[in-house]
């Protein structure tokens, strides 16, 4: 069992450094910023790992993501797409387009997450690149469903 936790040790210390990073750049600024600084940070970092490996990368996200097999291209810009996204947040530049593509960004990573979990199929998780070995499981398809949640929140609030 520790073995098993100890293979989701890269993904936590990203999410905790992206949490902290966020948590201290809005010290002394509006605390309503904070989901919008950590969805920037986490994508950016996503996308640095992604881009060390591109052609690793698109092996291992092909093997699940829905788009990826459809439209091989979509898992060479994919990448670039996070990075975008990260950068959009961290400048709060257009939220609404920034929202509205996560969720369906990340609804779409959700379902070919589940689908590859249902067909039990063992396979690396391509989410962190190739630099580090985490598994596909229920911990990337919380993690696809929790960033889709955040941005649907948002999404959501700027509208109330």
């Amino acid at each position: 069992m520790k073995k098993k936790i100890s293979r989701y040790r890269p993904l936590l210390v990203l999410i905790l450094v992206a949490a902290l990073g966020a948590g201290a750049w809005v010290y002394g600024v509006k605390t309503t910023s904070w989901p919008h600084l950590f969805m920037g940070l986490f994508f950016c970092q996503f996308s640095m790992l992604k881009l060390f490996h591109p052609s690793k990368f698109v092996a291992g996200f092909r093997m699940y993501d829905l788009l990826a097999k459809a439209f091989p291209a979509y898992a060479y810009i994919y990448p670039f797409i996070e990075l975008g996204l990260g950068l959009a947040y961290l400048s709060f530049f257009a939220p609404i387009a920034t929202y509205s593509i996560t969720v369906f960004i990340m609804g779409i990573n959700a379902i070919g997450v589940l689908v590859a979990l249902r067909r039990r199929l063992d396979v690396r998780c391509a989410c962190m690149g190739t630099l580090l070995d985490v598994p596909l499981s229920t911990v990337t398809l919380s993690e696809d469903i929790v960033m889709g949640g955040m941005a649907g929140w948002m999404l959501i609030k700027t509208f109330l």
